[in-house]
């Protein structure tokens, strides 16, 4: 049975971000984080909370010389943190995202030669992550709504990516939010990846609230899931529909009850 998660960034936003971890937790899911660098490693073992997934680099591409250097060293530098709250999973983008998740390097064209480059990249991450006893996982986004100008942005392209580098130590994170946009046949691409997924996020489409506010099915994804054998981590990675903490009640209930077999 895969584990419930949810992103601690985007719930009872109206309040501190330990009292979200918090409250997370007693509703009996594991708790998801973003950028590290600002929070106390201490402080968000002491909730108690379980993390499952958290922001695993500061600056860098996969794609530059220098960008890749970057990644590979402030990856380095995020493992300390995620081994004290034992956090198992570091989640990577195609490139560094800046204010308001643009990329802070926009690419227009992906090339040939960028392809390899990701590949040697990323397989340097799967060395990283072999070394030190933890995943990192390649998120897709999309391009039309939240992230315009990130390179290997679609579920398919971050799926050729960690095909290429096979190692148990890079992972995708087949983000079903962005995959809805980006390319839709969400079912297709479930079977397809789940043998290199080391997680899965959902949001429904439009307006990234929790499941059961649009046009997304979220009972039948749930079945598509379980049926191909994915037993991991699944993480509502979305904003609530209604405000304040009653709201996020509601959809942590509704998240609950849409992957809920």
């Amino acid at each position: 049975m895969s584990r419930l998660a949810v992103c601690s960034e985007m719930v009872y936003t109206d309040l501190p971000h330990l009292e979200r971890v918090a409250r997370i937790r007693d509703a009996g899911f594991a708790v998801e984080i973003w950028d590290w660098t600002q929070k106390d490693a201490d402080a968000l073992v002491a909730t108690g909370a379980e993390f499952t997934s958290m922001t695993g680099y500061v600056t860098g591409d996969l794609v530059t010389p220098a960008g890749a250097d970057d990644l590979l060293r402030t990856a380095e530098q995020s493992i300390p943190f995620a081994q004290a709250i034992g956090c198992p999973s570091l989640n990577l983008h195609g490139t560094g995202l800046g204010e308001g998740g643009i990329p802070v390097l926009p690419v227009e064209v992906v090339t040939g030669d960028m392809w390899l480059a990701a590949v040697r990249t990323l397989s340097r991450v799967a060395e990283l992550g072999e070394r030190h006893g933890v995943t990192f996982v390649l998120e897709n986004l999309n391009t039309e709504v939240d992230h315009p100008g990130v390179p290997f942005a679609k579920a398919a392209d971050t799926l050729a990516l960690v095909s290429a580098v096979d190692s148990p130590h890079l992972k995708m994170n087949l983000d079903l939010y962005h995959a809805q946009i980006g390319e839709g046949n969400l079912a297709e691409m479930i079977r397809r990846a789940v043998p290199h997924v080391g997680e899965v996020q959902v949001a429904d489409v439009p307006g990234r609230c929790e499941p059961g506010t649009g046009e997304v099915r979220w009972s039948y994804v749930a079945q598509v899931l379980a049926d191909a054998g994915y037993d991991g981590v699944i993480a509502m990675e979305a904003f609530a529909s209604q405000p304040g903490t009653a709201g996020s009640d509601l959809a942590l209930t509704r998240f609950r009850d849409a992957f809920t077999l």
